[in-house]
Order: C-alpha cells, then structure tokens, then sequence
C-alpha cells in the first residue's frame, strides 16, 4: 500500500512566488506595498490557516505568514497564547 501524505506546503499558494515578496525590509514606504502584495496571496490560499499556526507555533517573528504581517502576528500572537494558556489550566 502506497501511503502518499501532502505537506501544507506544498499546497501553499506563494509556492511559485518570489520568497523575498513576504520579508519586506521595514514595515513604512515600499514595504507597505510589499505586505499588501503578500497577503493578497495568502488571501487567496487554500492553506492560510496552517502557515498561520506554523508562524504561531515556531514563533516566526519575521516576515508575513498566514496573511499577517510582523505586528499584526504579534497581536494575533498575544491573544493566541493566551487561550493555549487557558486550555492547559483548564485541563
């Protein structure tokens, strides 16, 4: 029996994109455009939520990942442990 597994990734739609497209240097002037050309991508993915808790997981600090910029993963991220805080006392 042939067990084929697929990984997020590769499913991901910035697959055939150019990487640097989602680390922007900076988050002001030509930077805003580059976020808002990579979430317009992630947007679109049939994977966002995975790259989102992969980003959250591994606490990628750079970049956009799951269609969030830097600060708003930040964000996300407090509110994020804060319920993984929750669930574990609440266990």
């Amino acid at each position: 029996m042939i067990t084929i597994t697929t990984d997020w990734r590769d499913l991901a739609a910035c697959l055939d994109s150019d990487p640097n497209l989602f680390f922007p240097i900076g988050s002001t002037g030509p930077a805003v455009e580059q976020i808002a050309m990579a979430t317009a991508i992630c947007n679109e993915c049939a994977v966002q939520a995975e790259c989102l808790d992969y980003a959250l997981n591994t606490n990628q600090e750079s970049g956009v990942w799951g269609g969030l910029s830097e600060e708003d993963r930040r964000r996300h991220r407090k509110r994020w442990l804060a319920r993984r805080r929750r669930r574990y006392l609440a266990s």
